[in-house]
């Protein structure tokens, strides 16, 4: 298939430090793939390379069709790049801002001006048009960071940890106007240190640790690959912890961590049905009892430990 980012191979160093170590990355058109890892894993490189901002010692890269390394220029044409850091102007007015970033790619006075309208209406914005963005909310800068990150309609657009410092509401704010980009085609990679934003964006998840890619799946996917559902028991009372753990080794086998007993099980309704009138029938009070999932902090967290150097 058409891939809007392709990367096969990518290598990088930086003197003695290999940054990149043949990295694979393929997004599909119009998905939000979640690129994530450890501090210093190779996740801003991979964006600055695919950004066009960065140069790579060898592999292969396009993005939206085109060499990153012979064509990027064009590249450059069909991108978005929103970074950590807030590109608008604090002094001028949400619409001058997006105004100027217009000018700035040379649609011209008029289109420039036609374009910021739209972008005010599509995030939300319309209102705030007219007061500059140091008077708004965090979310509400973002969201005018991504308006301007979209002055070309851009197919791809690079989300470098884009609610980094915003509070729950103001993340909120900005997942809606990621989901909303993709729902008119753009196609999105997204780096994060929150991974339940990777879990509610993402259509497909890498981790890369050391350079390398080393899982590369949906979210539930990426989940599953650390084990499935467990039925999950905790306790009152320490003396209880054994008689506990007899119980859930009906369904499967007990795994003791202080006052928490759990067990992997395949039949989630039926092994937790079992399990709670046996703790009835014995007399054990107990704190709390569920099926769980991993969730996605679990299964990054195990799959980058089994990572070295």
């Amino acid at each position: 298939m058409d891939y809007s980012i392709y990367a096969e191979g990518l290598r990088k160093r930086y003197g003695d430090k290999v940054a990149l170590d043949g990295l694979d990355l393929a997004v599909a058109p119009g998905t939000v793939l979640g690129l994530l890892g450890p501090n210093g894993a190779g996740k801003t490189t991979s964006v600055r390379i695919l950004a066009t901002l960065l140069r790579f010692d060898s592999g292969t890269a396009r993005v939206a069709g085109l060499d990153v390394r012979s064509n990027a220029r064009q590249v450059r044409q069909r991108i978005g790049l929103t970074g950590q850091s807030m590109a608008v102007d604090d002094v001028l007015t949400a619409r001058e801002n997006l105004v100027m970033f217009g000018k700035l790619f040379h649609i011209g006075k008029s289109a420039a001006r036609q374009r910021a309208d739209e972008l005010l209406a599509q995030f939300g914005l319309t209102d705030v048009a007219g007061k500059p963005p140091q008077t708004f909310s965090g979310g509400m800068r973002r969201r005018l960071d991504l308006a301007a990150s979209m002055i070309l309609a851009p197919q791809v657009l690079f989300l470098d940890e884009p609610t980094t410092g915003l509070d729950p509401r103001g993340r909120m704010e900005v997942w809606d106007a990621v989901r909303s980009l993709t729902a008119q085609g753009t196609t999105v990679l997204l780096t994060t240190h929150y991974l339940d934003e990777a879990d509610q964006l993402s259509d497909r998840i890498v981790v890369i640790d050391h350079g390398r890619a080393i899982a590369d799946d949906t979210p539930a996917g990426v989940k599953r690959a650390i084990g499935g559902d467990r039925v999950e028991v905790v306790a009152l009372r320490p003396d209880d912890v054994d008689a506990i753990a007899s119980v859930v080794a009906r369904v499967g086998e007990p795994v003791v961590e202080e006052l928490r007993v759990h067990a992997a099980v395949t039949d989630r309704v039926g092994s937790l049905t079992t399990v709670a009138r046996d703790l009835q029938e014995k007399g054990l009070d107990v704190e709390d009892i569920g099926v769980r999932r991993p969730t996605l902090d679990e299964a990054f967290l195990k799959l980058t430990e089994k990572v070295t150097v």
